[in-house]
């Protein structure tokens, strides 16, 4: 049977079989036809409206060649969305004194990795996190930082500051018209500057200050599956050819495990749409993680991003950008929302809040490309549209 119809089998059989769990509505019948258009394995969405998730929905199938529908249940990587996580338990921190927004990576760890470049000694924090710090994107020294051999060796809070050693004497150079240059690797160092402030690894402190107080029983790091097992919505890679290849388990399912800061967490559609609407209410509904007006600062335009008609998917397109959240004008909204994209390439996911509606849109697919960030977004926009 061809891909397009047997994607299109299987979202009628989840349509079907499928009831979003303590959801008001199902979504399936507004997502099928969006999933089958842009031929995604698999479509995952949900809204969250006052502190309630309003409407969920789950179409397509966890993995190609695997008879098992995806469910609003299922854990789904929602990459670089993971940034505002990140920075979030940044802000804990601040809160707390350990850190400030004006720390710099050399009074934090410039005794761990001795031999800084004065100036990337002088990036801070507040830089890291707004993408601004002359730090670039990933170059291929970096990429070739990230997979290496010494993943066997060492534990992932080593690893990040070996990162840092391997990459301390290169000068961050900003570039002309604005600051913003989307970097990964910035968001990496600001991870070990956490940890190094709060004596912990940045995956056991995004668990425990983050992840189980706001309830976040299925989130977690890394890809979404558990080996063995069909048991999530896994990634799929797309072939020149066309033919689609899920992505299951072991080091080709998701980035090095090191890049946890940078956007390898995974969570429901539920969760994640749960998170969205902590966010949305502002930081006034519980549990108290900060104070409102730290949540609205982390929140604020710190740059203008450069206008890129055709950005790689899950990067900001165009606006302003905060901490970990980036601030764009749609079309199809009256007023500035708060949103951001992420993608490991063998899947996307978008967030989408409305801090003066009080809603959140949450959307993943299970494969990466232009495709899926259309696909997406399309899905946002229905969802959005529907429920404001």
């Amino acid at each position: 049977m061809p891909v397009r119809s047997l994607l299109a089998a299987a979202a009628l059989l989840v349509r079907i079989c499928v009831s979003p769990a303590g959801a008001a509505e199902n979504l399936d019948t507004l997502l099928a036809p969006v999933q089958v258009e842009f031929a995604m394995p698999g479509m995952v969405a949900a809204v969250a409206k006052d502190g309630n998730v309003l409407a969920a929905g789950a179409v397509g199938v966890r993995a190609v060649g695997y008879d098992v529908p995806a469910t609003v249940n299922d854990r789904v990587h929602i990459g670089s969305d993971g940034k505002a996580i990140a920075a979030l338990l940044a802000a804990i921190l601040v809160e707390e004194g350990r850190l400030r927004w004006a720390s710099t990576i050399g009074e934090v760890l410039g005794k761990r990795v001795p031999g800084l470049n004065p100036t990337l000694a002088s990036v801070t924090l507040a830089q890291l996190l707004s993408h601004s710090s002359g730090i670039p994107s990933d170059t291929p020294e970096m990429i070739d930082i990230y997979f290496n051999t010494d993943a066997f060796d060492h534990n992932l809070s080593t690893l990040r500051l070996m990162a840092l050693d391997a990459w301390k004497h290169n000068d961050p150079v900003i570039p002309a018209g604005s600051p913003f240059q989307y970097s990964n690797f910035g968001y990496m160092i600001a991870g070990s500057m956490v940890e190094e402030v709060a004596g912990r690894p940045w995956e056991m402190l995004i668990r425990e200050r983050i992840f189980d107080p706001l309830g976040l029983e299925s989130a977690g790091l890394g890809a979404t599956l558990t080996t063995g097992r069909i048991d999530a919505i896994a990634g799929h890679t797309r072939s020149p050819d066309g033919t689609v290849e899920p992505r299951l388990w072991g080091a080709a399912a998701d980035a090095p495990l090191m890049l946890g800061p940078v956007g390898l967490m995974h969570m429901s559609i539920l969760d994640f749409a749960r998170w969205g609407a902590w966010i949305a209410g502002g930081a006034h509904r519980g549990p108290a993680l900060v104070k409102p007006k730290t949540l609205a600062y982390l929140m604020a335009e710190k740059v203008r991003t450069p206008r890129r008609p055709n950005p790689p998917p899950g990067t900001p397109a165009d606006g302003g950008y905060a901490f970990g959240w980036s601030i764009e004008k749609f079309d199809w909204a009256d007023h500035p929302l708060v949103t951001h994209n992420g993608s490991n390439g063998m899947n996307l996911a978008k967030i989408l809040i409305d801090t003066e509606k009080d809603i959140a849109v949450v959307v993943a697919v299970n494969i990466g490309g232009r495709d899926a960030d259309l696909a997406a977004g399309k899905a946002m926009k229905l969802l959005y549209s529907r429920f404001r």
